[in-house]
């Protein structure tokens, strides 16, 4: 009985400990958030919300208000859904609130990639060099040349004969966007390495081809290897996926290639002067390949099914492509040049991006998180201050907090192409909420220091794609009357969501 004791109270401060470190024994403090910590220990909400973000965070704010916090997987996360509130958490400083701590987990679980201290500040500045500004020029003209070999290359051949050609809407957006940002990128086969330009020209359509239906296999499981809920079939077939991309994205393999955009070879490069291992550097072309493509297919689906689906919004968006191929002299025509769209032709489209910022308020719906690096103070709309715990994270889901909120966005569920325009044409930026004006009024792209550094050149890639669809092609849906596909639900903060299911068009050539 002596020695059963001990034993016993070491088991019950085990248990107990145990339970502590679960978050069982947390209380809130008065000057802090609501606090639910859910029925299961350390899992917490982690099944509802990953079941539905959106149903789930729609849930909690009603039962707590504007901000409270939750237990997901062992942290304890707060959410603010006051979108009048997000000016506090975007412009506050990184040694308070941090996004590198969380991205560093889910780079290292999804891509096998472990981050520097200098990845974010080195791909900021590239970023703004090379996807902005001068460097957005050359970026633009890169992406034009690559749709066009992409898209074009039957035309004036027989193969190029006005039949009709049937695909999944979804499939054809993100195929063909994808395929030429990625060669856009990381550049193009040389014409030595295969005897002629015209046999390069076929080898990039047919190896990204090749790339883009391995990226779909890694697309599909990416939800659930993020949240790391992958059985262990599909674990083996991600850990597959993962080794075939860091060989086909190799530095050796990109740096025969030509056409290699500033953005790649700028963090290439430097990241081979500081040291890094190159089996690591072909985790970061992973990583990098994911950060360009991921998003921007999916809006083109979302945005060309908009627009079939609705009349109005196609002839505005028509008629503004015409009218700027006009002003710049250009013409689509049998026999003629192919239309070049440069990025000041891009700047000259409001409804245009009135329609894509539209687009992206209904599909795009990321969960934007940070780490918290001190005990801190957080500040209300309302002026109510609350205490926040180091160790814990803030995190914002502005698809429901603004972008679907009716008295922001009346009638929110509804795409209204010139929502964001003015009456006079020009862009609208005038949204309130409670009669106070919105900083934030749609944000699929974040804000603040982690604002998306590529988005400038995501919206070209996106509008080119429309352009030279409206120019070249006639298209329309195989069953006009079938209704938009739902959002799946499983994608809900990784970005532009994805669709349930793809919807049935056919296109064809022009002449």
């Amino acid at each position: 009985m002596s020695l059963l004791l001990p034993i016993l109270l070491a088991l019950l401060a085990s248990v107990l400990g145990g339970l502590y470190m679960l978050g069982m024994f947390r209380k809130r403090k008065s000057n802090e958030p609501p606090i639910d910590k859910g029925t299961i220990p350390w899992l917490g909400y982690a099944l509802d919300f990953r079941k539905n973000t959106a149903a789930f965070l729609k849930r909690m704010q009603k039962k707590h208000g504007d901000i409270f916090t939750i237990q997901i997987a062992g942290y304890y996360f707060t959410f603010i859904t006051d979108p009048l509130s997000f000016g506090s958490i975007v412009k506050e400083s990184r040694t308070k609130l941090d996004f590198e701590q969380f991205a560093m987990e889910l780079v290292a679980r999804v891509f096998g990639y472990h981050t520097q201290t200098s990845d974010h500040k080195l791909l900021e500045k590239a970023s703004t060099k090379h996807l902005m500004g001068d460097g957005l020029v050359v970026m633009t003209q890169a992406m034009m040349e690559n749709l066009q070999n992409l898209m074009l290359h039957n035309i004036g051949s027989r193969d190029g004969e006005k039949k009709w050609q049937q695909d999944g809407l979804f499939h054809y957006s993100y195929n063909i966007v994808f395929r030429a940002g990625y060669l856009a990128l990381f550049g193009n086969e040389t014409a030595k390495n295969q005897g002629s330009l015209e046999k390069a020209k076929k080898f990039d359509r047919d190896h990204s081809d090749e790339l883009f239906g391995e990226f779909r296999k890694y697309d599909k499981l990416f939800p659930r290897l993020a949240y790391a809920v992958l059985p262990p079939k599909d674990k083996m077939e991600a850990e597959r996926l993962k080794r075939l991309f860091w060989n086909m994205l190799s530095v050796k393999r990109t740096l025969q290639k030509e056409n290699i955009s500033g953005w790649i070879t700028e963090q290439s490069q430097y990241k081979a002067e500081n040291g890094m291992p190159e089996y690591m550097q072909d985790r970061f072309m992973f990583l990098l390949l994911w950060a360009s493509q991921g998003n921007t297919g999916p809006a083109c689906f979302w945005l060309l099914l908009y627009l079939m689906k609705h009349p109005d919004a196609m002839e505005a968006v028509r008629g503004e492509v015409e009218k700027v191929l006009k002003e710049t002299g250009q013409q689509v025509k049998p026999g003629g040049p192919l239309i070049n769209l440069t990025r000041d032709m891009l700047l000259k489209t409001p409804i245009m991006d009135s329609a894509v910022e539209e687009t992206l308020r209904l599909t795009a719906a990321p969960v934007l998180i940070r780490a918290v690096k001190e005990d801190m103070n957080l500040k209300m709309s309302n002026g109510r201050e609350y205490a926040i715990r180091k160790g814990d994270r803030v995190a914002l889901f502005p698809y429901t907090a603004v972008q679907m909120d009716q008295e922001v966005h009346p009638e929110p569920e509804k795409f209204k192409y010139n929502r964001f325009l003015n009456e006079d044409g020009t862009k609208k930026t005038d949204f309130f909420k409670n009669g106070q004006r919105l900083k934030f009024f749609t944000m699929p792209w974040g804000a603040g220091t982690t604002i998306c550094p590529g988005r400038f050149f995501a919206t070209n890639e996106l509008k080119q794609f429309i352009f030279l669809m409206l120019s070249y092609f006639e298209f329309e849906l195989v069953n006009p009357k079938e209704e938009i596909p739902g959002i799946d639900q499983n994608r809900w903060g990784f970005g532009t969501m994805q669709p349930t299911h793809d919807i049935q068009f056919k296109y064809r050539l022009r002449y």
